[in-house]
C-alpha cells in the first residue's frame, strides 16, 4: 500500500495572531477611550527654543579714526604756535591699551590751549552674551547700560515725553546745577518761591546775573542711537583753581556701548566753561558716530 505525503495546513487563526502581535510591536502609539489609535511623536515635546541671534556688530571701528578731523579741530583748537609734526600729532589721538579689539576699544586726545586745556576720549565697548538662550547680546548691552545709568544717578527710563533738565529731578542728581538755577529749567528755587519778608531775602532769591549762561544739567537724551544720557560736571570752585566742566555722553547703538568724553578746563581763574556749549559739541559728535555705525 502506498503511502501519501501529507500537507500540513496552516491554520487561519495562528496566523492572525502572528499578523496582530508584529503589527502591535511595530506601533508606537496609543489609543483614546474608544479605541481609536493616536499617534505619539515624541520628539517634539522635548525641544527647547531657539538661541538668540548674536548681535548686529561682530567688529568695532578704530576710535582714533572714528572722528571726522574737522570735528576735531573744532573741538580741540590748537594753537599757532604748535608744529606740523605737532598738528598730525595731536589729532591722530593716542589708543587705549586693548587686549581684545574685538571688544573694547578707545582713543584720548589732549590740546593744550591759552585759554586752557580740552580733553577728549571716545570709547567702543561690544557686549557679547555667553548665554544667548537667556539674553541676546542686544538685552546684555541693555542691562551694562542700565547699570551705568544707575552708577551715573540718573532715573531709569528717564523722562519720555519731555527732556527738559529739570524733570525727573536731574538737576539734583547734577554737580554741575548752579545755586538756585535748578538745572536752567526755569522752575524757580525754594527761596525763590517763599514770600519776601525785605530786601535781604530779596536778594537772596534774585539770579547772580541775569547774563549768566544756563546750567543744561544730566539728563536722559532722545533720539541718539538705542537709548543715551549725557553726565554733565563741573568741578568746585577754588581760590586759584578755575572750574573745569565734563560732559559725557553714553549710548547704546545694538550690541555696541559708545562713550563720549569732553572735558574744558580754564586756564583762568574765576572761568566757568559754557554748559551748552560744552554739550553741544559732544552732542554733534556722539550723533556723528551713531550715523557711522548705521552706514
Amino acid at each position: 500500500m502506498e503511502r501519501r505525503p501529507v500537507r500540513r495546513r496552516v491554520l487561519p487563526g495562528i496566523a492572525m495572531v502572528t499578523a496582530l502581535a508584529a503589527g502591535v510591536t511595530g506601533l508606537a502609539g496609543c489609543t483614546d477611550g474608544n479605541g481609536i489609535g493616536i499617534s505619539s511623536d515624541q520628539k517634539g515635546s522635548g525641544s527647547t527654543a531657539a538661541p538668540a541671534q548674536p548681535g548686529k556688530y561682530r567688529i568695532l571701528p578704530q576710535p582714533c579714526k572714528a572722528a571726522d578731523p574737522k570735528r576735531l579741530k573744532a573741538m580741540l583748537p590748537a594753537t599757532d604756535s604748535l608744529t606740523t609734526e605737532q598738528r598730525e600729532q595731536l589729532y591722530a589721538g593716542t589708543a587705549d591699551a586693548s587686549y581684545d579689539g574685538d571688544r573694547h576699544v578707545g582713543c584720548r586726545w589732549n590740546a593744550q590751549a591759552p585759554e586752557g586745556n580740552l580733553l577728549l576720549s571716545v570709547t567702543f565697548e561690544r557686549v557679547v552674551s555667553y548665554d544667548r538662550a537667556a539674553a541676546s547680546d542686544d538685552d546684555k548691552a541693555h542691562q551694562v547700560y542700565v547699570r551705568r545709568l544707575t552708577d551715573a544717578h540718573l532715573p531709569f527710563p528717564g523722562p519720555a515725553t519731555s527732556p527738559s533738565p529739570g524733570a525727573g529731578g536731574s538737576a539734583s542728581t547734577s554737580p554741575s546745577a548752579a545755586p538756585g538755577g535748578g538745572g536752567g529749567s526755569g522752575a524757580p528755587s525754594p527761596a525763590a518761591s517763599a514770600p519776601a519778608s525785605g530786601s535781604a531775602s530779596a536778594s537772596v532769591s534774585a539770579p547772580p546775573s541775569p547774563t549768566a549762561p544756563p546750567e543744561l544739567g544730566s539728563r536722559v537724551l532722545e533720539g541718539l542711537g538705542n537709548e543715551a544720557y549725557i553726565d554733565d560736571k563741573l568741578s568746585a570752585a577754588g581760590a586759584t583753581a578755575a572750574q573745569a566742566r565734563t560732559v559725557r555722553i553714553v549710548f547704546r547703538t545694538s550690541n555696541v556701548l559708545v562713550t563720549v568724553e569732553y572735558s574744558v578746563q580754564p586756564s583762568a581763574p574765576g572761568t566757568v566753561p559754557s554748559s551748552a556749549e560744552t554739550q553741544d559739541k559732544a552732542r554733534q559728535l556722539a550723533q556723528a558716530l551713531v550715523e557711522r555705525f548705521n552706514e
